[in-house]
């Protein structure tokens, strides 16, 4: 009975690991991973044509990048976003990637599917203020403005570490290894790994990784008092997507259904003796969007029910 139920719960996990059903982690990873492929397609052109990286730099690479100076960015103010999905290092963007997938995949796990996209922008969008603002506050770094840019998903990715620590420090990963290993040891393992490549003379970087990583915390501590700021940004992409599958038939959410939903007093159903095909893949879908640790007892205990009525 066990097994079964638990096979149930593995096979909807490596569901989310294929990224089927819209998983915002492979989301994050495919988009990463195409703009970093496109860039370095063009570069190697350049390459090929004989023209030097400096024309690259200028006529393309810049234009994803994040300026230090507003006026270069009210010039391409897409930069505000691109510059997350953007970079110019192969071993920056592979461990970029490995720390969201790590990162990403535990928060998926205990807070679902729909916080991850959220802290990723807000990471993103937190550090690139933060990183324009410190070039005109600090006299040291203003006679770098003109040259100074950011690049890389560093402070999305750390607000995605923090927010994950901040969701559940104590969880335990590897748990061969003398029963596993408490999570925030890797984020502080992350943390002095990432700051320590960044150069010296990038200060501006600094600063909007901390940034970053404050947002992170921040929107965790504010989903706990009840108050998510990633729900209207889950409204713009679920009618992006929708708009793109016209056919696809949404659920609508009950807003109790949310991170950290606590019962008390009636439960959110009522048990009923017959099990129904429709009850098990809102159960099913409930562990998608929200992870299996936030099911309730009853639901739990229907999945057990619904893996005995298999196995007769």
């Amino acid at each position: 009975m066990m097994e079964k139920t638990h096979a149930m719960e593995d096979s909807y996990r490596k569901k989310m690991g294929l990224g089927q059903d819209g998983n915002a982690l492979i989301r994050l990873i495919v988009l990463n991973a195409v703009l970093f492929a496109v860039l370095k397609f063009i570069f190697s052109i350049y390459l090929l044509t004989s023209l030097d990286i400096e024309a690259y730099n200028k006529n393309i690479f810049h234009w994803f990048v994040l300026p230090a100076e507003l006026g270069k960015l009210f010039n391409r103010p897409w930069a505000v976003l691109t510059f997350m999905f953007s970079d110019d290092s192969f071993l920056r963007f592979f461990g970029n990637m490995l720390w969201l997938w790590g990162f990403g995949y535990v928060l998926q796990d205990l807070a679902g599917n729909r916080k991850l996209v959220p802290v990723y922008f807000y990471g993103g969008l937190t550090g690139a203020a933060f990183f324009i603002l410190s070039y005109y506050i600090f006299p040291k770094l203003q006679a770098q403005a003109p040259t100074a840019y950011l690049v890389g998903a560093s402070p999305s990715v750390i607000a995605i570490a923090i927010a994950t620590t901040t969701v559940a420090p104590d969880y335990r990963i590897f748990p061969m290894i003398n029963g596993g290993i408490p999570l925030w040891v890797l984020t502080v393992i992350y943390i002095v790994i990432d700051f320590t490549s960044i150069a010296h003379t990038n200060m501006g970087t600094y600063i909007a990784n901390i940034a970053g990583a404050a947002m992170g915390f921040l929107f965790i501590y504010q989903v706990k008092k009840g108050r998510d700021w990633g729900l209207w940004l889950n409204h713009v992409l679920d009618w992006a997507n929708d708009l793109f599958n016209p056919d696809r038939k949404r659920k609508i959410r009950n807003p109790k259904d949310e991170f950290y939903y606590k019962v008390s007093g009636t439960q959110p159903y009522k048990k009923i003796p017959n099990i129904t095909q429709k009850r098990i893949d809102d159960i099913l879908d409930k562990i998608n969007q929200q992870g299996y640790r936030l099911l309730t007892d009853e639901e739990k205990d229907i999945l057990k029910r619904a893996a005995d009525k298999e196995d007769l």
